[in-house]
This record gives C-alpha cells, structure tokens and sequence, in this order.
C-alpha cells in the first residue's frame, strides 16, 4: 500500500496558549473545514473535554460527492502546546496520521501539519489520489489556511 505524505505550514499571529486553545477543541475543526465537506463532529460532549491521549471523536463528513461516511480518530499523543497527533480509527482512508505541531515565534506561533496517509485499493486508490484526493487534501488545507487568516490575521 502506498502512503503519501503532505506538509503544512502557517504563521500566526497569536500566543501559543490561543493557537493551542483554538486547534486543540475538535469543535473547531468544522469552523476551519470547507462547508461543503458538511464536517460534524458527533461525538457528544466535545465542548467540556480538553484534549488528551485516548480521546475518540466520531464526525459525519462528505469528502467527496457529498457521500456521507462516518469517521473516527484517536489522538494518541499529546505534549500540551507543542504537538497533538490523531489517527484514523475507522474512516474513508486505509491509513491516516496527521501530527499537529505548534512553536512559539517572533510575532506568533508556527504551526506546521505533518500528513501520511494512504487510499487503499492498490492501483485504483494509486490513481485516485492522483486524480484527486490529493488536489482535495490540498484544498482542504488551502482553505483552513484562508480561514485561520480570516480568524487571526496575517503575519
């Protein structure tokens, strides 16, 4: 199976406590997501738990053709306001390993995403991510991107 991986970078115009405060609350992610993904987290109780190793989140999101699945993440590792990963469980990807990390900068805080993943399907999800799941990642973070800008400013 073929794993990719994608990096990500923003600058920050905020305090490490705010950015952490902000991109550690899974509420926040449908905030920062494109509208047409229709990304709900479903997990109950999401707005009184702090994040920690173990957490399972379930969300319905519509990644493509506005298809409906289900997906569930862990988050394995936390180092409060220095990184969190989550890991797919159960989802539309055979693998899925997103490290968050978060340093503190002049003027703000660099947050840099670190990506793998994989499709699945052997040829098929070789060639669909070449078609496009790998253009939808990028857009997805391209939007997050213009998003937290719009949320904090530039740098």
């Amino acid at each position: 199976m073929k794993t990719y991986r994608i990096e990500f970078n923003q600058e920050i115009p905020v305090d490490l406590d705010t950015a952490w405060d902000f991109f550690s609350s899974p509420l926040n992610l449908t905030e920062i997501t494109p509208k047409d993904m229709t990304f709900d987290v479903t997990s109950p109780g999401m707005d009184k738990i702090k994040m920690y190793p173990g957490l399972i989140i379930t969300y319905k999101v519509s990644p493509l053709l506005g298809i409906k699945l289900d997906w569930m993440t862990e988050i394995t590792h936390v180092k409060d306001k220095e990184y969190f990963i989550d890991e797919q469980r159960f989802g539309p990807f055979a693998f899925w390993h997103h490290q968050h990390h978060f340093k503190k900068i002049d003027g703000g805080v660099l947050m840099h995403d670190i990506l793998h993943y994989a499709v699945g399907f052997g040829p098929i999800g070789k060639m669909a991510n070449s078609i496009t799941l790998k253009k939808k990642i990028n857009e997805i973070f391209n939007f997050r991107y213009k998003k937290v800008q719009e949320l904090f400013g530039k740098m």
